[in-house]
């Protein structure tokens, strides 16, 4: 699919030929093909997202960052669209940017199902579960588009509160600290439901979130 001369094997040559030498270089080419896409419709976004998406190390985040950086893509977002994204998740960044720019959004509109989320928690692939636990940051965060979902948030954070994974540890916390906002009591509740369960990284940080605004002292 092409238009104003822009591809997504053009953006895979230019990834190609010249890698970006660090996240800066990369980024300003990024910003300059999602002004290019800015206009386009939501589905040739994630159409060229897809293209792109495995294209040496910068392709997975190039991926992500044009459907996040549209302002429409995600509602072209499919569950099968989301299935392949997610493919070959494999590092703490890609898992994090998959889930806040895409597992995430599509969720929270719909896009995607909760049972599709629960699946992933039962995954054997820590980053898989941790994806599943991060997701609930598009929920939540305001900055991400968040409107607040207490009843998906702590259904994923009990389904996900006897992991001992330290990447699912640490995505546990980050989902109960982003819900603050919108419920302090659900989340002090929670982690005196499961005071016995729930890790002691998860305890401190929360509580220091609920106590002082903060992650830490």
């Amino acid at each position: 699919m092409a238009f104003h001369g822009l591809t997504a094997g053009i953006i895979c040559d230019q990834l190609q030929t010249v890698p970006p030498r660090d996240l800066a270089s990369w980024r300003q080419l990024r910003r300059g093909w999602s002004r290019a896409l800015k206009s386009q419709p939501p589905s040739t976004v994630v159409e060229i997202a897809i293209g792109v998406l495995s294209t040496g190390p910068w392709g997975r985040l190039t991926a992500y960052e044009l459907i996040a950086c549209h302002p429409t893509a995600a509602t072209a977002l499919t569950s099968r669209a989301v299935r392949h994204l997610g493919r070959g998740l494999a590092d703490w960044g890609t898992v994090d940017a998959f889930a806040c720019y895409v597992a995430g959004p599509a969720w929270r509109e719909g896009r995607l199902a909760t049972r599709e989320i629960h699946r992933w928690l039962r995954s054997p692939d820590r980053w898989r579960r941790r994806a599943a636990v991060v997701s609930t940051v598009a929920l939540n965060v305001r900055a991400r588009g968040g409107r607040g979902d207490v009843a998906r948030t702590l259904e994923v954070c009990r389904r996900a509160v006897a992991d001992r994974d330290e990447m699912v540890i640490k995505a546990l916390s980050w989902a109960l600290r982003s819900l603050i906002q919108w419920d302090r009591k659900a989340v002090s509740g929670f982690l005196k439901e499961y005071d016995d369960t729930v890790a002691s990284r998860v305890k401190r940080e929360v509580r220091t979130k609920l106590r002082t605004g903060r992650k830490s002292e």
